[in-house]
């Protein structure tokens, strides 16, 4: 049976029953769970992962991704609620709910302006490094869950160390509870069919029910408030709303980079098309409506989406079911589930960002020799200044290292090759013959206002030790558009040329760039110099007016 559309509306196909049915299984023991790593009440998790199956499922545009409460999302909002300092515990998470109010604003708002493209700002090496960074510190921070004792410090190697020292007074009955609860959730995660979060979770609730958890001294999660949940807005001052407003933006970034790389690659996989700027208004919407109930932060993480891939979903439906199956749950097993032990939830997220502690991921960097100083930098980070800190200083990284190759543009110089109307980097290609009384050269990266003067600035000292020259070609086939400080940049570069006597044309220019120089109309740059669509074009354009041959370029 396949798929029935109305509008952005999905009907379930029969495969979607199966598969809701299998990941309601897991996602509900994990919400509870990162409810717990975020600091929160467990009802915080389980009413995220309402908000977003429902709104992902009825918005958003790949058939596999599950919209829930994350481990990465969890972790950092902890982090930045716990960076507000002075103030009451209520108040601190009522800044908690406005980031992830805030985050969907934001989601929504890059979604209209089609920002669909902007996790690209963070570098790959520098998010792999910060992953394993993070999910170090998750899995040393759900350690006192288990073991019973809680360092009072909360950076890396304070905490590890308070930890150690503290050895005579742990809990091994707990630590005992959560090594079987690893054990048991390897196992039974190679068959994915079956629920393994929810079977070990029922474990628990079976061993506390017969009164082991306080004959072994394990506590249990405790109450979920589901009663008391509302729909509500934080009462917060102007003041604690910008400052949420500037937490929830590195909170943004993590959590839709992490979310459109798990869209993008099981697209990709099965040759779906997804639309990056509609799942963002569906995460925004998703993050709002979690915000209204007091709910966790929620993305598309790749362990849920890919459970939902596996379990054979063929539509949105599929996290649809699972949402209608939690929701039946919850109803019924709420008692139960208060009886959770903190060591089994501290396995599920464990085991959850497990495949992020994988050193092979980060090999191929050290194999191409290639960024790995980002990748140690950002991994270091984490370690040594926090999640908070850590993940803005990997987001400062990946965007100055954008800043700076595109800053550092290499200028190329170009020759034609022999028997051919195609020109090459001379300096790669030596065979390559330069054209008499002609420079062509090519910037390698678009120009923009970090980089445009340096460029510019190339140019003409290449100019000046250029003999006999009589017209320069300057090729922007790698310049979709150009900003003010680059038109400032040619326009000078034109006005020397025009007073040295040399010949300014422009090759490969894009319509965009075509149609403002037009509009601008710079003094010696004329429209019929930047008419010709390929560089030899211009120069059979410049042979022609000034009355030169490349005939003599060949005999040379």
């Amino acid at each position: 049976m396949g798929q029935l559309r109305w509008g952005s509306l999905v009907i379930p196909a029969s495969a979607d029953w199966v598969a809701g049915l299998s990941i309601a299984g897991l996602l509900l023991p994990e919400a509870v769970a990162y409810a717990g790593l975020a600091g929160a009440p467990p009802q915080a998790g389980v009413m995220a992962l309402f908000a977003g199956l429902l709104v992902y499922g009825l918005m958003g545009s790949s058939r596999f991704a599950i919209v829930s409460s994350t481990s990465s999302s969890a972790a950092v909002l902890l982090a930045a609620s716990s960076s507000v300092l002075h103030v009451s515990a209520e108040h601190r998470a009522a800044m908690g709910i406005a980031m992830v109010l805030v985050v969907g604003i934001i989601f929504v708002l890059a979604g209209l302006m089609r920002l669909g493209a902007i996790s690209q700002f963070i570098a790959k090496p520098v998010l792999r490094g910060f992953a394993m960074g993070l999910a170090l510190t998750i899995v040393l921070k759900q350690l006192p869950l288990a073991v019973g004792v809680h360092p009072e410090h909360s950076d890396f190697l304070h905490f590890a160390w308070d930890l150690l020292a503290r050895l005579p007074q742990w809990n091994f009955y707990g630590l005992a509870m959560l090594v079987l609860a690893l054990l048991a959730l390897r196992l039974l995660g190679r068959w994915r069919a079956v629920p393994a979060a929810l079977l070990v979770i029922a474990a628990g609730i079976a061993l506390d029910s017969l009164g082991y958890g306080l004959r072994w001294g394990i506590p249990a999660v405790g109450s979920l408030a589901l009663g008391g949940v509302h729909l509500a807005l934080p009462d917060l001052a102007w003041p604690d709303w910008l400052r949420a407003g500037q937490l929830a933006v590195a909170l943004a970034l993590i959590l839709y980079a992490e979310s459109y790389s798990s869209i993008r690659s099981l697209a990709l996989r099965h040759g779906d098309t997804v639309s990056a700027n509609r799942d963002l208004w569906a995460l925004g919407g998703a993050n709002m409506l979690s915000a209204l109930v007091q709910g966790l932060p929620v993305g598309a993480g790749f362990s849920a989406s890919s459970a939902n891939e596996v379990a054979g979903a063929k539509t949105r439906g599929a996290g649809l079911i699972a949402c209608a199956v939690v929701a039946l749950l919850v109803w019924q097993l709420l008692p139960w589930m208060e009886r959770i032990p903190e060591p089994m939830l501290a396995a599920i997220v464990i085991h959850a960002v497990g495949h992020s502690l994988n050193w092979k991921t980060l090999q191929p960097y050290f194999v191409w020799r290639r960024d790995r100083l980002l990748v140690i930098t950002a991994f270091t980070a984490v370690i040594l200044l926090g999640v908070l800190d850590g993940l803005l200083l990997s987001m400062v990284l990946s965007i100055a290292l954008l800043l700076k190759r595109m800053a550092q543009a290499r200028v190329s110089e170009l020759g034609r090759l022999a028997h051919s109307h195609d020109f090459v980097d001379i300096q790669r290609h030596p065979e390559a013959m330069a054209v008499p009384h002609v420079l062509i050269v090519r910037p390698e990266e678009r120009l923009f206002f970090g980089n445009a003067d340096a460029v510019m600035a190339d140019i003409s000292a290449r100019v000046a030790r250029a003999s006999g020259l009589k017209a320069l070609i300057l090729s922007l086939e790698e310049c979709p558009d150009l900003d003010s400080t680059s038109v400032e940049a040619l326009s000078e570069l034109a006005r020397q040329l025009l007073h040295s006597g040399i010949q300014l044309r422009l090759a490969r220019v894009k319509d965009e760039v075509r149609e403002l120089l037009q509009l601008v109309q710079i003094p010696g740059l004329e429209p019929t110099a930047y008419a010709s669509w390929s560089v030899d074009d211009a120069v059979q354009g410049i042979e022609d007016s000034i009355g030169f041959s490349n005939t003599s370029s060949s005999e040379s």
